[in-house]
């Protein structure tokens, strides 16, 4: 039975754990002995986290036995990316910079999951400081594709997605600023949740932009995202029973998001519209000229933000960084304060205007990512690919969060291929119900 755990979704083994077929300790050591042997996995984790996780997992045995469980999710064992500020154990996001930061806390988010149950496996390998898309990292490690050893994951939470699309845990926290949970999700074949800004506390979580920060869950199914956001709330999931698509109103966005599709993601968005149509969702085309201007001011809001957070201590070491990932976070050097308000200001406009636009529809769908996963060694070595496919990999995602909403990505019968579900902000429940109706049409 133990060989067929790792494929199992999180929601399933809790279901196992709470009917006394599986036991949290045995389930834990299952992980930490893949993790312990897997040929990539020292590519996927940076640090295990092995005294903690098996203490956890006694616990959640004792609460099993006695019938005290705090939830489905109680004594599931989960990966967090190497941001989340977690007690005793170095947290470096990715950087040289960060070599040896060990925080005395956990992070909120990380506490809050733990009085809930979840088990920590450890921490997995990120883009540094989180600022790429592509989840290429020559300082620490660059996590592999699933679906092409020679290709990058996806960033900037590669390691949280390769980490369950490997089987080296059941589900894994990420998080998502431009994209950072959707990307390496779509290209591993997961599901991903991009949360509102706001929604989940930042407390102890390295941060990027602060202002476009969240954090979010990748998975094997909607079923665990919600349950994941739960988790980390600290609250009941959402209700996902009865979910349809039935008479549902979805946008397809025209704007940008369709522009200079491949091959491979143009044929799996076009076969998932299909097959939710036949499911009963009633599909329109919009046009949203002002995501244009949006994606115009994401050079001012991102680069500004996190160059204003990490200058002193990149100045102090700049030859610590991976070239590319110092180039971009000094563009914001030069941007002028008045341009950032000024941008600020301007982008509330636009997501009041894009809120009435979308007001008459359930969702708004968009490919995840116009591209497949890039061949790291390329990148590396070819100037002009790198920057094409680093501008085009979170150049749709990005649009969710200049939004400010929350979005789902679902796999599509192309490999490493998602489809995106975007909402308003605050409205995670609406969209799990949704994408629950979807993952079952696109199945």
């Amino acid at each position: 039975m133990s060989k067929t755990w790792s494929n199992m979704t999180a929601a399933d083994l809790g279901r196992e754990i709470g009917a006394g077929r599986i036991n949290p300790v045995e389930l834990t050591e299952v992980f930490l002995e893949k993790i312990a042997v897997h040929e990539v996995s020292t590519r996927i984790y940076a640090r295990v986290t092995p005294a903690r996780a098996r203490g956890e997992a006694m616990a959640a045995a004792a609460r099993a036995k006695s019938g005290q469980r705090h939830g489905l999710l109680d004594g599931v064992p989960v990966s967090w990316k190497d941001l989340f500020d977690s007690a005793g154990t170095a947290t470096e996001a990715g950087s040289a910079l960060l070599r040896n930061r060990t925080p005395t806390q956990d992070a909120a988010v990380l506490k809050t999951a733990t009085r809930e149950g979840l088990v920590c496996l450890g921490k997995t390998h990120m883009s540094e400081l989180a600022f790429s898309g592509l989840g290429l990292n020559p300082v620490t490690a660059t996590s592999p594709c699933v679906n092409d050893p020679k290709a990058v994951a996806g960033g900037s939470s590669s390691g949280a997605a390769t980490s369950v699309a490997f089987g080296l845990a059941p589900a894994a926290i990420g998080s998502d600023t431009g994209g950072s949970v959707r990307i390496p999700a779509a290209w591993n074949d997961l599901v991903g949740l991009k949360t509102t800004s706001g929604r989940l506390p930042l407390t102890g979580v390295v941060p990027l932009c602060e202002r476009f920060d969240t954090i979010g869950p990748l998975a094997r199914s909607v079923e665990d995202c919600g349950l994941l956001l739960a988790a980390l709330e600290g609250r009941k999931p959402a209700d996902l029973t009865g979910a349809s698509l039935s008479g549902s109103r979805l946008a397809v966005l025209e704007t940008v998001a369709l522009d200079d599709l491949r091959d491979r993601p143009a044929k799996g968005f076009d076969d998932a519209l299909t097959r939710l149509g036949r499911a009963g969702a009633q599909i329109s085309r919009i046009a949203a000229p002002e995501i244009i201007e949006a994606m115009q001011l994401a050079g001012i809001l991102f680069t500004a933000e996190a160059y204003g957070i990490w200058a002193t201590t990149i100045e102090a070491a700049p030859e610590k960084m991976f070239p590319r990932i110092l180039e971009r976070f000094r563009s914001g050097a030069t941007i002028a304060a008045a341009d950032y308000v000024a941008g600020w200001r301007r982008l509330e406009t636009i997501r009041a205007n894009w809120a009435d636009l979308t007001a008459g529809f359930d969702a708004v769908l968009l490919p995840t990512s116009p591209i497949l996963p890039p061949d790291a060694h390329r990148l590396m070595t070819d100037n002009a690919y790198y920057v094409t496919e680093n501008l085009l990999a979170l150049r749709n995602t990005r649009i969710g969060n200049l939004m400010g909403g929350c979005v789902l990505t679902l796999p599509t019968a192309q490999p490493s291929c998602g489809i995106s579900i975007m909402a308003g902000p605050g409205q995670e429940e609406r969209l799990l119900r949704l994408g629950t109706a979807a993952e079952r049409a696109l199945a």
